[in-house]
């Protein structure tokens, strides 16, 4: 398990390196929400989202000779843009593997920072090309199955711990795709305020994390949704021990649910987030119906990497407004 040393290690560590992003309360989504809401801005992170801090965690750890053989990352979408970058900010070669699901956007800028970026059919797929490139000799940097880069995550939860003391939060609600942000975010929380709840939320069709919970362990998913940034093909052992130990639930939003919650994001917070983001709001909702009116909300809002022109197909597919 990660403890609090290991996050403040990671803290130390990436300082510099990545943005210490604003933890603001939003009168928007407390009214819309009707209960008050402190969001944490990940999409204002270098990179676009909160995987430029384990991503760069990771590649600050490694030896020389692990650097000098360029590293490896799988992704869909965010990881691969936050390694290419830091990879090049750093002097790091890197290689990023994406199913061709992955949004172009992503692509583009992994190219632009001078990754080699390599497209497979499926995320399964993809992830076994990164195993063999590193049986070849690059250095893995693995988007959620790797301790530096869950500590790494769990920054984001120190920083709300310390920022948002005076909200009084109650319950905390983040994402999950692989699950390296909520067990960062959870272990951090329980060191710093060990009242508060801590949700985790996935789309149906990227739904690793709950059906772990619901076998007993990690296992195989098959992939759905549109929410590419949440599709992983399994969680970890080290997520999944972490959100059974830390998290109170994984609430299930479907794809819909999560553009509409992007654009109530847009309208009523002024932030442009990702559905991987916006799938907070109807959960919230959700969470708010469990414990009551008297919850005080923290929203960390994963990553801003969508394009308008993907939120509006998205919205126009599902008839959102």
């Amino acid at each position: 398990m990660i403890g609090i040393s290991d996050i403040e290690a990671a803290a130390r560590l990436i300082a510099g390196h990545v943005v210490r992003t604003p933890t603001v309360e939003s009168p928007g989504l407390s009214a819309l929400l009707g209960v008050p809401v402190t969001a944490k801005l990940e999409v204002l992170q270098r990179t676009g989202s909160f995987k430029a801090r384990g991503a760069t965690a990771k590649l600050l750890s490694l030896s020389d000779a692990d650097r000098a053989a360029g590293v490896v990352a799988v992704s869909g979408g965010n990881h691969a843009i936050s390694v290419a970058v830091m990879a090049e900010a750093l002097g790091v070669k890197a290689t990023v593997v994406m199913a061709k699901s992955a949004p172009a956007r992503a692509v583009e800028i992994a190219e632009a920072a001078g990754a080699t970026v390599r497209l497979t059919d499926t995320m399964d797929e993809a992830f076994a090309l990164m195993s063999r490139l590193q049986s070849e000799g690059l250095t893995m940097v693995h988007p959620f199955d790797d301790p530096v880069v869950v500590a790494g995550q769990g920054t984001v939860g120190l920083e709300l711990a310390d920022d948002a003391a005076s909200a009084e939060i109650t319950d905390v609600l983040v994402s999950i795709g692989g699950g390296a942000l909520i067990s960062g975010v959870a272990a951090a929380l329980r060191a710093r305020r060990p009242g508060v709840r801590i949700w985790g939320v996935e789309t149906v069709g990227a739904q690793a994390m709950s059906e772990a919970l619901a076998a007993g362990g990690p296992k195989p998913v098959q992939l759905s949704s549109i929410v590419s940034t949440l599709s992983a093909p399994s969680v970890s052992r080290i997520t999944y021990d972490h959100v059974t130990d830390l998290v109170s639930d994984v609430l299930v939003v479907t794809d819909a649910e999560a553009v509409q919650g992007t654009l109530d994001l847009a309208n009523h917070a002024k932030v442009w987030a990702e559905p991987a983001a916006g799938c907070l709001v109807p959960a919230a909702r959700r969470v708010i119906e469990r414990v009551g009116g008297e919850a005080r909300l923290g929203l960390v809002l994963c990553g801003g990497n969508a394009t308008t022109a993907d939120v509006m197909t998205w919205a126009e597919r599902f008839n959102l407004r």
